[in-house]
């Protein structure tokens, strides 16, 4: 219910002005810029840990997410804020990164936290989490997606360049949602650590995607 017309009640308008009325209020809810959306998966992690504080960064992991930094900043481009999920492994992920990118706000949420989105189809063998869980994390996850997948508001002057750093179901679940897939195939996408996919909203509605997973920007020894 972002597009312009659904946000315009129809029925006063048409009492009180008519359609030169209406054109006008149409242009005014329409959005003017494009909103670029960078979403990164946590580096890699001890999956040792039995409580997600002690899911912590591995050495590895650690250099994973400062490649991944470094690639975004040489990008070039004016970033407005990071959010991240508040696991620990994303957490870690995103102070490394930030620190390539000086100034950029971070914003942490627990709705990017990871989790199963949706029961995947056809079914895997190798994970089948209980039913409840789909029930519990596909609510939050489709709430993410609501909350930060749109076109820009009306108000947005500029294209924005925003990341999220959240991790692997949670980006397959987004981008079937964004491209208007069918979100029961997230599990047929496979992302690298520190990965980088790149949506693209326009004005309109329309979206792209740009990447899928990018770590070409990392030596395969670290990949």
């Amino acid at each position: 219910r972002r597009e312009p017309l659904s946000r315009i009640n129809l029925k006063k308008k048409n009492e009180e002005t008519g359609e030169e009325e209406l054109g006008s209020r149409l242009d005014h809810c329409k959005a003017k810029a494009t909103r670029h959306i960078f979403l990164i998966r946590h580096s890699q992690y001890n999956l040792d840990g039995r409580a997600d504080k002690d899911r912590t960064l591995t050495p590895l992991g650690r250099e994973q997410a400062e490649l991944t930094g470094q690639r975004l900043a040489s990008l070039g481009l004016k970033f407005d804020q990071i959010i991240y999920s508040s696991m620990t492994r994303a957490t870690e992920t995103t102070e490394i990164i930030s620190k390539h990118l000086p100034g950029v706000k971070k914003i942490s949420t627990d709705l990017l936290r990871e989790g199963a989105p949706i029961e995947p189809d056809p079914p895997v063998s190798h994970w089948k989490p209980e039913a409840v869980q789909y029930y519990e994390d596909g609510a939050r996850i489709e709430a993410a997606f609501r909350n930060f997948i749109h076109r820009a508001d009306a108000k947005q002057e500029e294209d924005s360049y925003e990341i999220f750093v959240c991790h692997a179901n949670v980006i397959r679940y987004i981008v079937c949602r964004a491209l208007q897939f069918p979100p029961e195939g997230w599990l047929r996408m496979s992302l690298n650590n520190g990965s980088i996919t790149h949506l693209v909203i326009r004005p309109n509605g329309r979206v792209a995607l740009r990447t899928l997973g990018d770590t070409g920007f990392m030596p395969p020894d670290k990949i």
